[in-house]
């Protein structure tokens, strides 16, 4: 015959009170993150917004050599920050050579500022804890 589970002896108090401190901040932080803007959360993207949040205006090749990556993965981000109008794109010529131009709109940086400060937040509430 098997024996019977013994339970495990009750936490000290202040040990539940900490356990239950925890499990308040985190669900906090979860909360919080739910609010994150999820178009810009994503690493590319981020970097995108990033680096034209410092500079007037970049190219594609620009943007594509400093965040090293392919055409195709910055050409796909690009994009969705564009439907979002995140970013504006302008493209032209030079001679016969097509130029693509990123530059950040009003709302993308709105959105970034917006995305920092949630991110700070979500900082302080975990260290808070």
């Amino acid at each position: 015959m098997a024996e019977p589970h013994a339970s495990a002896p009750e936490p000290p108090p202040e040990r539940r009170e900490a356990a239950e401190r925890g499990l308040r901040a985190g669900e906090a932080a979860r909360q919080e993150t739910l609010g994150l803007d999820r178009l810009i959360h994503e690493r590319m993207r981020l970097a995108i917004v990033s680096a034209l949040a410092v500079s007037e205006s970049l190219t594609f090749n620009e943007l594509k050599r400093l965040l090293e990556t392919t055409d195709g993965n910055l050409s796909v981000h690009a994009r969705k920050l564009e439907q979002a109008r995140y970013i504006t794109c302008t493209k032209t010529f030079e001679g016969r050579l097509p130029r693509t131009e990123y530059r950040l709109s009003p709302a993308g940086r709105q959105a970034l500022e917006r995305y920092l400060d949630h991110m700070e937040a979500l900082i302080r509430t975990m260290r808070d804890r």
